[in-house]
């Protein structure tokens, strides 16, 4: 079957999917693994101010990536692909310091929540249109995670590797 798709058509299916990463199996997660948690090593260093316009930036590219690279897939939610994932990670770990243990538990506890859809994020995914409802439920799920690992850092910092 021939790919009638336009060079700039593959190319954004291509940058959306990550590369090879948006194409095998359990992709957003395997994404988060590879991509989200060096991307959290690198900038929780970053002032408070440039990340949240970096993140805002690539939340709203993310929604205009999954919008436009679904349609030329002919799918909603593709699998291949995967910043929506890399959104949800950038909220869930903002304002944290990078210790192992803190990107443990934050790629394990946003990828349960992410893939449970705990409410609101099934109602933004079912009633959102496009890349809105696509990105809307990873952001959803970032904000869950990053709350629960403010209150580990708060209540149990030695936990999770976090000196006063």
């Amino acid at each position: 079957m021939a790919d009638d798709r336009t060079t700039s058509q593959r190319f954004l299916v291509l940058i959306g999917s990550l590369g090879p990463l948006g194409h095998i199996p359990a992709s957003g997660t395997v994404t988060v693994a590879a991509v989200g948690i060096p991307l959290f090593a690198l900038m929780h260093t970053w002032p408070p101010a440039v990340y949240v316009i970096v993140t805002l930036a690539f939340t709203g590219a993310s929604v205009w990536v999954h919008e436009v690279g679904d349609h030329i897939l002919g799918t909603k939610d593709s699998g291949q692909l995967v910043w929506d994932e890399l959104v949800g990670f950038m909220i869930a770990v903002a304002f944290v310091p990078f210790t192992w243990e803190l990107a443990l538990i934050a790629f394990f506890v946003e990828r349960t929540i992410d893939i449970v859809k705990i409410p609101p994020a099934n109602l933004i995914e079912k009633r959102w249109h496009g890349g809105w409802g696509v990105v809307g439920d990873d952001v959803v799920a970032g904000l869950y995670t990053c709350a629960i690992l403010h209150a580990v850092m708060h209540f149990a910092p030695d936990l999770v590797g976090v000196t006063a």
